[in-house]
C-alpha cells in the first residue's frame, strides 16, 4: 500500500497525540471503575487492574508505537476502528486517505 500523502501525514502526527491521550484516558477511567468496585477484595481489584494494564499495553503499542509515514494508513485505520477520532477530526484527511482507510476497514 502507498504511503500517506504529506499533507495527511502532518494531520496524522497531530491527531496521533490526541488519539493516544484519549486511549490512555479510557484505560485510566476503566481502572478507576475497577478500583472502586467494592464488591471485590483489594487483591482481586489489584489483579484485575494489573491485567487491564498488561492487555492495554499491548494495544497501545500496536496502535501508537513506530510512528512512520510508511505505516500511518494502517495506524490511522486502527485508531479509527477504536473510536479514538471524532468524525470532524477524520474529515480533516483528504478524501483519498479517507477512502483508503475505508478499504482497510472493509467499509468500502
Amino acid at each position: 500500500m502507498r504511503e500517506i500523502k504529506e499533507s495527511d501525514w502532518k494531520i496524522f502526527r497531530q491527531l496521533h497525540a490526541v488519539a493516544l491521550e484519549r486511549f490512555c484516558q479510557r484505560v485510566l477511567d476503566e481502572s478507576e471503575r475497577m478500583r472502586g468496585d467494592m464488591t471485590r477484595s483489594a487483591h482481586e481489584r489489584y489483579v484485575a487492574i494489573y491485567q487491564l494494564f498488561h492487555e492495554r499495553d499491548k494495544e497501545v503499542a500496536s496502535l501508537f508505537n513506530d510512528l512512520r509515514r510508511s505505516n500511518a494508513l494502517w495506524q490511522l485505520a486502527a485508531i479509527k476502528a477504536h473510536g479514538l477520532l471524532t468524525e470532524d477530526e477524520f474529515a480533516r484527511f483528504s478524501q483519498e486517505t479517507q477512502n483508503l482507510v475505508g478499504v482497510i476497514l472493509g467499509e468500502a
